[in-house]
């Protein structure tokens, strides 16, 4: 194909990948709802004929059967993209936000949530990565460094409007200006807050528990966060034994993976009281906007935590106008891409409620600092009991992998949304036919990663006992660091060619 100038380029290609990686195996990733995920990304790439190299990358996060259908909702949204042209379409998503959202087919299957939503999210946060890319800049500066008029115009306000207008919002984000150079300097030196949900996986022992949060402690984070909601008396344990680990400084949150039903959640909550929760997350049906504010009322001090499952603004609209929730968490991939998410930070900043993003999954967490790292530069100036969630799984896999160094994730500033994974990754974890899938390496994997479970709890018994011995590595047993850029759980090699 002959390159075209970049002022007449076009979107020649939306191609898609099922990616799924067999975290169930090791349990990470495991909670009260989800017992034994494989951690799993519907993956979109967009190709223009601008000879520029440059491409759009972006993905919706699934835990494993049901990625199919979720690849399959992006491809029905191929007509809409491919022709596009690059310029105008970079210089303006919120035009193909709309007519994704609106093409009225393909939004009966919603009306804005669940599988469609989900895809119209992959493919307009590839556009904004494509877009970020061609500016030369991270997509937390890209949005940083844009005109408030210009922001607005990408945000959807249908059914905004009783709690936010264009005009609140276009004040919000003027004010959100004053001082945004300072901040951006601090941001580039320090980083943005992050804390780790890394010890809390239901399926680990007691002894991997106490490892994992002394660990983090010892990193720099002032906040965990535990898994609960399967047994009473287990969380009791696993709460006791946390607090006796991280002390009384460190924060401690748990998450109940929407397991209970509004009188057990409140009991619940209160059953793990005395180990000083910091909040209590999903404690209920993400779509019971009363059940969370009643569970709210009840169980104060305990903050009522939510948003990682909430279909779309609307919903984020009426937890905030029922006093529903005390730290809202925004994840990149569930609702309508950078557009939506737009809008639920603003109506954050307009009910002054932080926002402490959900992340971890497959590459959650390298594109949700762009939008904490966006809201503090250029929205709420804050990052007061503001943090981002980190787990140390599958950053080995993205060109540029979110990182952290003493509790902070450390900004990006490789040009685009941080999505873009290895090809050889793509090629590897891709299902079924992907090398992992297909050969026999799947269940020799599965064997070697018995055998490395194994040897890690061999390491946790000793450390819990005094008696520690040098791991395979010569490094006393502790595992590599997401901070490093090393190689994580489930991992591939770290030579990679960029896709």
């Amino acid at each position: 194909m002959t390159a075209t100038s970049r002022t007449d380029a076009v979107i020649t290609s939306l191609d898609t990948h099922d990616v799924r990686f067999p975290t169930s195996r090791r349990l990470d990733g495991s909670d009260a709802m989800n017992p034994d995920p494989d951690y799993s990304a519907a993956y979109v790439v967009l190709r223009t004929d601008a000879g520029d190299g440059l491409e759009g990358h972006g993905f919706t996060f699934t835990i494993g059967r049901g990625n199919d259908v979720q690849v399959a909702a992006i491809e029905a949204l191929r007509h809409h993209v491919v022709g596009r042209p690059v310029a105008a379409l970079c210089a303006d998503p919120g035009t193909l936000s709309r007519d994704l959202l609106w093409d009225s087919q393909l939004r009966w299957l919603g009306p804005e949530k669940g599988v469609m939503h989900m895809a119209v999210g992959a493919v307009l946060n590839a556009v904004w990565d494509l877009a970020a890319k061609r500016e030369g800049k991270p997509l937390w500066q890209l949005l940083a460094d844009a005109e408030p008029e210009w922001l607005v115009s990408q945000v959807d306000f249908t059914y905004l409007t009783d709690a936010l207008t264009r005009d609140e919002a276009l004040e919000l984000l003027r004010r959100g200006r004053e001082g945004a150079a300072g901040r951006r300097a601090r941001l580039l030196e320090r980083g943005y807050p992050g804390y780790t949900t890394s010890p809390g996986w239901l399926g680990y022992s007691d002894e991997k528990l106490v490892r994992l949060a002394r660990e983090a402690v010892a990193d720099g984070f002032t906040q965990i966060k535990l898994k609960v909601g399967a047994d009473l008396d287990d969380d009791v344990r696993r709460c006791r034994l946390a607090r006796e680990t991280v002390g009384d400084a460190v924060r401690i949150a748990v998450d109940a993976n929407q397991r209970w039903d509004v009188p057990e959640a409140i009991r619940w909550t209160r059953a793990l009281a005395p180990y000083d929760p910091y909040w209590i997350e999903e404690p209920t049906s993400p779509d019971d906007v009363l059940g969370h504010a009643a569970v709210r009322r009840a169980v104060a001090p305990v903050k009522v935590a939510t948003g990682e499952h909430v279909h779309n603004r609307v919903v984020f609209k009426q937890l905030l106008q029922a006093g529903a929730l005390d730290v809202l968490q925004i994840d990149a991939a569930r609702v309508a891409g950078v557009n939506e998410n737009l809008a639920i930070l603003l109506l954050a900043a307009k009910f002054d409620v932080p926002v402490c993003p959900h992340a971890g999954g497959v590459g959650l967490c390298e594109l949700v600092q762009h939008l904490s790292m966006f809201d503090y530069v250029a929205l709420s100036g804050t990052t007061e009991d503001r943090a981002i969630e980190f787990v140390d799984h599958l950053h080995e896999h993205f060109l540029t992998p979110a990182a952290v160094r003493d509790g902070h994730y450390v900004t990006p500033t490789a040009p685009g949304f941080s999505a873009q994974m290895y090809e050889t990754s793509l090629a590897r974890y891709t299902y079924p036919d992907g090398e992992f899938w297909a050969s026999d390496s799947g269940e020799t994997d599965k064997a070697d990663e018995t055998d490395e479970a194994d040897e890690i709890d061999e390491i946790d018994k000793a450390e819990a006992t005094g008696n520690t011995t040098d791991g395979p590595d010569g490094t006393g047993g502790k595992g590599s660091k997401g901070s490093k850029g090393s190689k994580g759980s489930n991992g591939t090699d770290s030579e990679r060619e960029a896709a």
